[in-house]
């Protein structure tokens, strides 16, 4: 079968799980009760990606369009919209904002692209009749928060509203840092949490400056942090072992890392 051959089939079985005679459990669902079955399969590929696990990606992928067409078809259903529909609007999006590849555009960097991007976006808007809303709320509240953080602040950088350089992001951490010194002082929980998460962001905007993904940087590091503490598990026994014994084999880890 051709690949579209194989996604009309995906389609149809899907379409036969939510039929009458179809599968109890698929067809008691609706758009929330799917939301958290996205959110894990999304993770999931992310951790075949990490894993550079490429069969586990194909098949991570394969559960991700599932969702994909899960939603649709409760879409159909209600006569709201096909997933026809949701393949003929990315495909047009991507030709209309693509205008150096598939017209007389011209973008020679991916800077160019991003820019070019968002003119466009925002002329579509304008040809809808949308009111101008922030810049920054097209940006879910439902996101992750460090993702959040991530996109948000880079939208605002988009604006002209940045630091001139990283080292002035590096002294906000640090200035972050001793205002939350300062909150311990007190017993405002409040007050902590919040210097707390203003650390978290100005973090995140270190890790824009330079480049870095912090949603990925972090999940890596929670990654490194479960084969360390895998070893110290597996090597001492817990609970009882001294803190000296497993800061030992924390290192040992570490050194065979």
């Amino acid at each position: 079968m051709t690949t579209g051959q194989k996604f009309e089939q995906l389609v149809g079985i899907m379409a036969r799980l939510r039929a009458p005679g179809g599968c109890p459990w698929d067809r008691e669902q609706n758009f929330d009760t799917i939301k958290p079955y996205l959110i894990e399969e999304t993770y999931e590929v992310l951790d075949a990606i990490d894993a550079r696990d490429w069969p586990g990606l194909a098949e991570e992928l394969g559960d991700l369009m599932l969702e994909a067409v899960f939603f649709a078809q409760m879409a159909a259903e209600e006569g709201k919209f096909t997933i026809a529909d949701s393949l003929d609007s990315i495909n047009e999006k991507l030709v209309r904002r693509h205008p150096h590849v598939f017209a007389s555009g011209d973008a020679k960097t991916a800077g160019d692209v991003v820019r070019r991007w968002e003119e466009i976006k925002s002329d579509e808007k304008k040809t809808r009749g949308e009111a101008p809303k922030s810049m920054l709320a097209g940006v879910p509240r439902s996101l992750p928060a460090l993702v959040e953080a991530q996109q948000i602040s880079s939208k605002a950088a988009h604006a002209g509203f940045d630091w001139e350089n990283t080292d002035q992001v590096v002294d906000k951490v640090h200035e972050e840092l001793n205002e939350l010194m300062e909150a311990r002082k007190g017993d405002s929980r409040e007050a902590i949490e919040g210097e707390i998460g203003d650390i978290l962001f100005a973090l995140v905007n270190v890790a824009r400056h330079l480049k870095v993904d912090p949603e990925q940087a972090l999940r890596k590091s929670n990654a490194k942090f479960r084969r360390r503490f895998a070893h110290v598990e597996s090597n001492a026994q817990l609970p009882g072992a001294s803190l000296s014994e497993m800061e030992a084999l924390w290192q040992e880890a570490k050194a065979r890392e």
